[in-house]
């Protein structure tokens, strides 16, 4: 196996992992809870109880 066929191989490899991620990014539904994202803090709360994240 030649140096071109394997890096023939890794770039193959590397688009279909980054196709499926695609994939999965887009058919796994979003879901919008309002519960906030990770790095908000209490100084952006409206006081509203918050409850673990599933």
């Amino acid at each position: 196996m030649s140096q071109n066929d394997l890096l023939f191989l890794v770039l193959i490899a590397i688009g279909l992992a980054s196709l499926t991620i695609v994939a999965i990014r887009l058919i796994k539904p979003h879901r919008k809870d309002n519960a906030g994202e990770w790095y908000e803090g209490p100084w952006e709360d409206d006081d509203r109880p918050r409850r673990p994240r599933r």
